[in-house]
């Protein structure tokens, strides 16, 4: 689910809709979460490679860390990439906002933690643009995630949170192990699908730049 302070917009021709912030969000804010009316496809669900789906899967799903395809039911999946997004994914199961985003501002993210399968040329138009979005985001990203993660988090407990409510109890409860006491923290790099490990489903859906 997409923070209800949110509405669709058309950007421009060539990105298409877009979703925009209608008041005020704080840093440290969910932006989005996981939550009972997402769609969620298994790994060998048919309709991720027919070819009347294929397109469809591609762009309006993301990969989990189990290899499954998730879908949002709402606006959320019309969430853009940016270089230097003002929303990031988290290794808790939402997004979250990692600096004040100002009424009619766009909610961007990073495709790079998506568990893409081929390379997308950026056209984010941002100083920080990386040109390439690629599979190899995480490795060289982590580091830098994780620290812009942390720092929103120590600003979780102080603002609104309207999503909270859809976070399951058991990430509810490790993520307040680690903002109470700091340890167990769950880094980034628990989004990235491992063919063969069994992972919990974490994240944000994505459409194509």
């Amino acid at each position: 689910m997409i923070h209800p302070h949110t509405r669709t917009a058309h950007v421009n021709d060539q990105i298409g809709q877009g979703v925009f912030a209608t008041t005020f969000i704080p840093k440290g804010a969910m932006t989005y979460v996981i939550d009972p009316l997402d769609i969620i496809l298994p790994p060998d669900d048919p309709r991720i490679t027919d070819p009347l789906t294929r397109d469809t899967v591609e762009t309006y799903s993301y990969i989990g860390p189990d290899g499954s395809r998730i879908f949002s039911w709402d606006n959320a999946r019309f969430v853009n990439h940016s270089c230097n997004p003002n929303t990031i994914s988290t290794g808790y199961g939402f997004e979250i906002a990692l600096r004040d985003i100002m009424p009619g501002e766009q909610i961007t993210d990073d495709y790079g933690l998506f568990n893409i399968t081929w390379n997308l040329q950026c056209n984010c138009g941002d100083p920080k643009c990386r040109k390439l979005v690629t599979a190899n985001d995480p490795a060289l990203m982590c580091m830098h995630w994780d620290h812009a993660v942390m720092q929103a988090l120590a600003s979780f407990t102080s603002v609104e949170q309207p999503l909270l409510q859809y976070l399951d109890r058991k990430t509810h409860r490790a993520l307040m192990l680690y903002l109470n006491t700091g340890k167990g923290y769950r880094s980034v790099r628990s989004l990235q699908y491992t063919p063969g490990a069994t992972q919990p489903h974490n994240g944000h859906s994505i459409t194509a730049v």
